[in-house]
């Protein structure tokens, strides 16, 4: 019997989940074993899994989990350099020339265990049939918007923390942007015609701040692009791939500038192909931007687990859209998974 087992993340500040309850049901009604981790911080209950059908585990123990067991989580594992002999089905950001992502291909190797990379389930035509991007911009442009807020007072963003909605977040950051009596800022997004600029460009809209929607077309010169220092803030929403130009290279600090804040939602820092590269490092919920200039100032929030502000919207949505590949689990090796083994398998063989 195929058999899924849903690990809680490990990672501080990760409430979602990508497999609702309704969802586990239909597995379990197809044959699929369904087992779910305890967890002190998943946005849904266990209970309503364990009504579900499912059958419920201690909280971090999948390491000891059936090696048959094809382990299912979001972020990253404890970076503990143990082997990893499961299947793992998660976003592995390790195919792309990330630095951290080959110590990762290691544990694969030492284990002999299959890396499913979330990014990579991907269809016949190469569109992933699974997203999180709507709600990563939505919510990295509610950051950018509060660190831009922050900025009117002449202080820093403070701590974030996730909302128990997207009406809840509306609310404060709209109370935000009014406290600071200032005319809202204007934005540019680039990536505006994808999934992560579309939730980007709503958020701005929904707080009445004029937006600029770039894409491919508005980028095909490669550079540079003055028109991104002519506003306020700048929403990167273009995954780092080889040939994705520089928006904002260092020389841009010490320029005649509007610009005062970057929200790179890709979020991409150690990437060789970093489009934003005035910085190195992700910032975090506790500091959720690193200030890069100082007058003006230039602060460049770079959360990679923006989805999670808005935990149940965001974990509903994606397991929406996941569902329909789960339930094809019992045929691996064919489909959305065929495709993605046979992407881990070719960058393992440089490891």
């Amino acid at each position: 019997m195929t058999h899924i087992w849903v690990r809680a993340e490990q990672r501080p500040n990760e409430e979602r989940v990508g497999l609702t309850p309704e969802g586990a049901a239909q597995l379990i009604t197809k044959g699929i074993r369904v087992t779910v981790e305890e967890s002190h911080n998943r946005a849904i209950p266990i209970e309503s899994y364990r009504a579900a059908g499912c059958e419920i585990a201690t909280e971090n123990s999948w390491p000891s989990a059936p090696t048959e067991a094809i382990i299912f989580g979001l972020k990253e594992l404890p970076e503990d350099d143990t082997p990893l002999p499961h299947r793992h089905i998660m976003f592995g950001h390790a195919f792309k020339g990330q630095h951290a992502g080959r110590r990762l291909l290691q544990r694969f190797k030492a284990g002999g265990g299959t890396l499913y990379d979330l990014e990579y389930l991907v269809d016949e035509t190469g569109r992933r049939v699974a997203a999180f991007g709507y709600w990563a911009g939505y919510a990295g442009a509610a950051v950018s918007l509060m660190a831009w807020t922050a900025q009117q007072g002449g202080a820093i963003c403070p701590p974030v923390d996730t909302y128990p909605g997207r009406d809840a977040l509306l609310a404060d950051l709209g109370a935000q942007l009014d406290a600071t009596g200032a005319s809202r800022p204007r934005a540019i997004v680039i990536g505006a015609l994808g999934r992560v600029g579309t939730g980007a460009a709503d958020l701005c809209e929904a707080m009445d701040v004029t937006v600029t929607r770039w894409d491919m077309a508005e980028t095909a010169s490669g550079g540079p692009f003055p028109e991104i220092l002519a506003h306020d803030i700048f929403l990167n929403c273009i995954f780092a791939r080889p040939g994705t130009p520089v928006f904002v290279p260092k020389s841009a600090l010490d320029q005649p500038r509007q610009l005062t804040v970057i929200g790179d939602v890709a979020c991409d820092p150690d990437s060789d192909y970093n489009p934003v590269p005035v910085y190195d490092a992700a910032t975090s919920w506790t500091a959720p931007v690193l200030r890069v200039h100082g007058a003006p100032p230039l602060d460049v929030m770079a959360i990679d687990n923006l989805p999670s502000l808005l935990p149940v919207e965001s974990s509903r949505d994606y397991a929406g859209q996941l569902l329909a590949s789960l339930l094809t689990l019992d045929t691996l090796d064919q489909g959305v998974w065929g495709r993605a083994a046979e992407t881990f398998h070719t960058h393992m063989n440089d490891i």
